[in-house]
């Protein structure tokens, strides 16, 4: 039993590259996950591999979480597929796509193989470069999620009563507004007013 050392490095971010040690016997997804272990990505997402040639033209594939239309296709599953099965080069080359919904594209390739190391655990990171770039966050309109544009509708203005001043002063068991209450409006007043506000942190998402 052979150990592989796949290089892995962004399509668009040729700089940022993860290598990775593992057995001729593991799967593709035992691959893809141990990828995203060394992204800090999260593996739970529609993604491919392709079986390429030189010039990184995709050939059969091999995915994760598959549309209803691959399955029907009956395509390979990458816990169905051990990697040696599809390895006839000693630098073989798959085209790889993570998250279907917002793609990030790389390149897979065979750098060397290895003999097996029985106290070793596998898959391993070997080495690593470059951080991996940030997966911008998607923001859904309100009315997409079925957020009502005016609370108001939630309420019966049949059922609404406003009480007057008398009516408060009974609730309250004194007659008018305390003698004290303009100083009190003044002193949080001026408390709050040196207030300017809280700072908006910019969102990232890791």
């Amino acid at each position: 039993m052979a150990v592989y050392r796949f290089r892995v490095s962004f399509e668009d971010y040729d700089e940022v590259i993860r290598e990775i040690d593992i057995k001729s016997v593991q799967t593709f997804k035992d691959l893809h996950f141990a990828i995203h272990q060394a992204t800090g990505y999260t593996p739970e997402k529609p993604s491919s591999f392709y079986v390429s040639n030189d010039q990184w033209i995709k050939n059969e594939e091999i995915a994760y979480l598959p549309s209803d239309k691959k399955s029907l296709d009956k395509i390979t599953l990458m816990e169905d597929a051990k990697l040696s099965r599809f390895i006839d080069d000693p630098h073989q080359k798959f085209y790889y796509i993570y998250n279907f919904e917002k793609p990030f594209e790389f390149h897979v390739q065979l750098i060397k193989i290895l003999e097996n190391n029985p106290n070793a655990v596998f898959p391993s990171l070997f080495k690593s470069v470059g951080e991996a770039p940030r997966i911008t966050p998607v923001f859904l309109d309100p009315e997409d999620v079925g957020i009502e544009d005016d609370v108001s509708d939630l309420f019966d203005d049949d059922d609404a009563t406003i009480a007057d001043d008398d009516e408060l002063s009974e609730l309250k068991g004194v007659e008018g507004q305390p003698e004290d209450e303009e100083s009190e409006e003044n002193e949080f007043g001026d408390e709050f007013a040196d207030n300017e506000g809280f700072d908006e942190d910019d969102y990232k998402e890791v």
